[in-house]
């Protein structure tokens, strides 16, 4: 196996919650010049929670809200409350709470393993992974299109490597579809005995999918004429996976209104699994309006 990137260590340590009490955990983040916690952080430290309540289950669904901008520079405290245990499925809530106040609340349900009925929608025909150029080729094409104050962290390496397969350049681009295609994998192998490919798919799934609902107006993240935050967050896991694999992430928005941009998305196997389905609602104003 190749040795694991710093980047990616990162991400491993930042979803390895430490334990303070019985159903009570704490996360911490990586050092950051963001001004606020990335979703994904907490969705998959949420999760993470979650999953050490339960024994001999996966995680089937799971629904959020955000509430709160969470602060990168303090811990945050995850507060699991058992629910339900039942024969099949067991429900667990989660808070997490920055400064004495709850920042995120998410509902987990898991299930064990049966086998009735199947079938899945089909994966979109598109090219592959390897067809594609690896993101640092690409962001490093793109860089000077930025404002200097985004290049460093345009260009810098990340844990999970996103391959677009129609992605418009940054920062604005001509309005287009609410489509937005990528393949996406940790940056490198994850060990062996590694079993918390959910949490890392929790993670990444909140990377590029509230972007979509920018497409037909033209903008994306790095445009300073829009604010964004995520909303709420669903998430359905349908198959296994592991996230060190190209997995493919179809994500359409149907709907921009009142502030807010919908968003759903499927994920599929290289070989056409459908593995995971999302949603998400995110705020998303021109900055005077915010």
């Amino acid at each position: 196996m190749a040795p694991m990137s710093d980047v990616l260590q990162t991400l491993l340590n930042l979803l390895d919650l430490e334990v303070l009490e019985a159903d009570l955990f704490r996360g911490h983040g990586p050092k950051s010049d963001r001004p606020r916690v990335f979703g994904g952080h907490v969705i998959g430290q949420a999760l993470v929670a979650a999953s050490r309540t339960v024994e001999g289950r996966r995680p089937h669904s799971l629904h959020a809200y955000f509430m709160r901008p969470g602060d990168p520079s303090v811990p945050i405290i995850y507060d699991v409350d058992l629910l339900r245990d039942g024969r099949s499925f067991a429900t667990r809530n989660v808070v997490a709470r920055q400064h004495g106040r709850p920042i995120y609340q998410m509902a987990v349900s898991f299930m064990t393993a049966e086998d009735h009925f199947d079938h899945q929608a089909e994966m979109p025909d598109v090219p592959g992974p390897n067809e594609l150029p690896p993101e640092k080729e690409r962001r490093t094409a793109l860089v000077h299109l930025l404002p200097k104050a985004d290049q460093q962290r345009f260009l810098s390496e990340r844990a999970i490597e996103i391959r677009p397969i129609d992605a418009p350049p940054p920062p604005t681009h001509e309005p287009c579809e609410p489509v937005r295609r990528y393949w996406a994998r940790t940056l490198k192998p994850l060990p062996a005995d590694f079993t918390e490919h959910d949490c890392v798919l929790a993670y990444a799934s909140d990377m590029t999918i509230a972007e979509t609902a920018l497409a037909p107006h033209g903008q994306t993240w790095y445009s300073d004429e829009i604010v964004t935050a995520s909303l709420d967050h669903s998430m359905w896991f349908h198959r296994d996976f592991r996230a060190d694999e190209w997995l493919l992430f179809d994500q359409w928005a149907p709907s921009a209104m009142g502030g807010r941009g919908l968003n759903f998305g499927n994920i599929f196997t290289e070989d056409g699994r459908l593995v995971a389905s999302m949603t998400q609602e995110g705020m998303i104003r021109r900055r005077g309006d915010a």
